[in-house]
C-alpha cells in the first residue's frame, strides 16, 4: 500500500499509520453437508430431459386418426365365428328329438308380479309422508253403483215443489174465476184517459202557483204531495195510452 505524504504542518503527520489486515472468510461447518444434499438436485436441473434422445425420422409422421382404439377387422370376426359348422337341416320325415333341449321338457319362465307401489302425499319439506288410500283424497265415490245419480231426497223435494206450483196456479185461477174481471171498452178508456189528463193539468196548475221560496213546512210538504200525485197521474197516463186492452175486477 502506498504511504501517504502530507504537508509539514498538517496534523496529520503526527497520527500512527494505520496497517490494514483482510479478514478470513467465515465459513459454516455445515458447508460440506449441505453441498453434498443439493449436489444431485443441481446436477439434475443441469440439462432439460434426457441427454440422449433418439431422433424421429421423417417418415414417422404423425398421421390423422392415429391414436384412436381400432377394431378388430369384419374378416377376422367373420372366420372366427363361422369355423364351427352347423348342424344340417332335420328332413321332412325325421321326428324332433326329445331331449333336455325340446319343446315338450321346457319350462315356461315364471315372470314376477311387480309390487304395487303406494301412493301417498309429501306435506312437508322434511319428507314426511301421508298414504293417500286412507286420508280421503282418493276419490273411492266414483266406484259406486249410484254415483252420478239423484239423490232420494232430492227427487222428494222436486216432487213437492212441482205439487206446491201447481197448488198454486189452482188457487190462481179460482180467483179470476171468482173475481169476473170485464174489459173496458174503447170508450171507457178514453173517457178515463180525458180524465186523468185533466186532473193532471190541474195539479200542473196548482204546482205553478206555489211560491219559489218553500220556507215553512206546509209549503213544502204541500209541494211534495203534488209532486207525488202528478208523478202517480202520469205514470197512469201513461199506462192508458200504451195498452189498449184494459181488464178490470167489478
Amino acid at each position: 500500500m502506498a504511504k501517504t505524504v502530507f504537508p509539514q504542518e498538517s496534523i496529520y503527520n503526527f497520527l500512527p499509520e494505520q496497517v490494514h489486515t483482510e479478514k478470513p472468510k467465515r465459513k459454516s461447518k455445515f458447508r460440506p453437508v449441505v453441498i453434498l444434499k443439493d449436489k444431485p438436485i443441481k446436477n439434475a436441473m443441469k440439462t432439460m430431459g434426457p441427454l440422449k434422445v433418439e431422433t424421429p425420422s421423417p417418415d414417422k409422421y404423425l398421421k390423422k386418426h392415429s391414436k384412436e382404439p381400432k377394431l378388430p377387422e369384419i374378416k377376422e370376426r367373420c372366420h372366427r365365428m363361422c369355423t364351427a359348422k352347423k348342424p344340417a337341416v332335420p328332413l321332412r320325415s325325421e321326428h324332433p328329438p326329445l331331449g333336455p333341449h325340446s319343446k315338450r321338457n321346457m319350462v315356461k319362465p315364471t315372470t314376477p308380479v311387480p309390487t304395487k307401489s303406494q301412493l301417498a302425499s309429501v306435506d312437508s319439506h322434511r319428507g314426511h309422508k301421508a298414504l293417500l288410500e286412507p286420508s280421503g283424497l282418493v276419490p273411492k265415490y266414483i266406484k259406486k253403483k249410484c254415483y252420478g245419480e239423484v239423490p232420494e231426497y232430492l227427487q222428494h223435494r222436486s216432487q213437492e215443489v212441482r205439487r206446491a206450483v201447481e197448488e198454486y196456479d189452482k188457487y190462481l185461477e179460482e180467483q179470476m174465476e171468482q173475481s169476473a174481471i170485464r174489459q173496458l171498452s174503447e170508450g171507457e178508456r178514453q173517457a178515463n184517459l180525458q180524465r186523468l189528463k185533466s186532473t193532471l193539468a190541474e195539479l200542473h196548475n196548482e204546482y205553478h202557483r206555489l211560491p219559489v221560496a218553500a220556507d215553512t213546512l206546509v209549503r213544502k210538504s204541500r209541494k211534495v204531495q203534488l209532486e207525488a200525485q202528478m208523478k202517480q197521474l202520469e205514470s197512469d197516463v201513461g199506462l192508458f195510452e200504451r195498452f189498449k186492452t184494459i181488464y178490470i175486477a167489478n
